[in-house]
């Protein structure tokens, strides 16, 4: 029992942290208010407690993975790390630029997601976890997942704020977001690095798929999901660069590009181990 009790807690201590964290951005960022609109800087205090929801989740997260001393995975140890990730990338963003008034959604998302390994434990062992080819490709997949899932969340901020300055509203969720231009040139950077990190992951794949599994890559939903994103992030950023594309045309790509990746693994995952049950 202590040992079940030693397991739980670093997840559910992270998934209370992250809310409450939430809450409180939610609160002194976005709650309307008669108080006057100027933005309030992150704390010192306030980058320490999400950096110990980091912590917390990440041991969590490694001990799901590795702690019976061979790999296991699984969609919701996939949807966990991703939006560990994703904060720990947002955290050190904040640094840079402006990222407190991003936090109300951001954190309420990763705490649901550091809960997911608790509510569906099912997870199936990795074989050929100790080649260094897949330790490759794992790793690059992951981060490119996670960045492109910032990304989305990013698009989702900023068709947000386009709509409310297109109304010519400003409240106090505007005034804690960072500038449209300042947001559009992260969200690009983003999705820039995570595209390399994309193509490396792909191309590890073909390549060492022969040596560490033994036959070539199959041709089935999840590679063709997977090289259907690659595609439109390529043809998003191609646009981007001759003709410009910006705003909602962007935010678009963006988010179809995301949901094909997010099929490709994540939702195969899903219906084989819950709706199948299979591991």
């Amino acid at each position: 029992m202590s040992d079940i009790l030693l397991h739980l807690l670093p997840p559910i201590a992270s998934c209370l942290l992250y809310a409450a964290l939430g809450y409180y951005f939610w609160h002194t960022r976005w709650r309307i208010t008669d108080k006057p609109l100027d933005p309030l800087p992150m704390q010192p205090w306030e980058r320490a407690a999400i950096f110990l929801a980091l912590a917390l989740q990440g041991v969590s997260v490694y001990d799901g993975l590795f702690g019976s001393g061979s790999m296991r995975f699984s969609f919701s140890y996939a949807l966990s790390l991703m939006l560990w990730l994703a904060v720990l990338i947002y955290w050190l963003e904040s640094f840079r630029s402006r990222m407190d008034g991003l936090q109300p959604m951001v954190l309420p998302l990763a705490a649901l997601c550091t809960l997911l390994p608790v509510a569906f434990p099912q997870v199936h062992l990795i074989a050929h976890a100790d080649a260094g080819g897949f330790k490759l490709h794992f790793l690059t997949a992951m981060l490119a997942y996670s960045l492109f899932t910032l990304s989305a969340l990013h698009a989702v901020f900023m068709g947000f704020v386009e709509r409310k300055l297109h109304q010519r509203e400003l409240n106090k969720q505007l005034a804690s977001l960072p500038p449209i231009l300042t947001m559009e040139t992260l969200l690009f950077r983003m999705i820039i690095i995570a595209f390399s990190l994309l193509t490396v992951a792909l191309g590890s794949g073909l390549m060492f798929s022969e040596a560490i599994f033994g036959k070539a890559v199959p041709i089935d939903h999840k590679t063709l999901f997977a090289f259907a994103s690659w595609g439109i992030f390529a043809a998003l950023l191609i646009g981007r660069h001759v003709y410009g594309w910006r705003g909602r045309i962007a935010l678009r790509w963006t988010l179809t590009g995301f949901l094909l990746l997010l099929l490709a693994y994540i939702g195969s995952r899903f219906v084989s181990e819950v709706l199948l049950g299979r591991i």
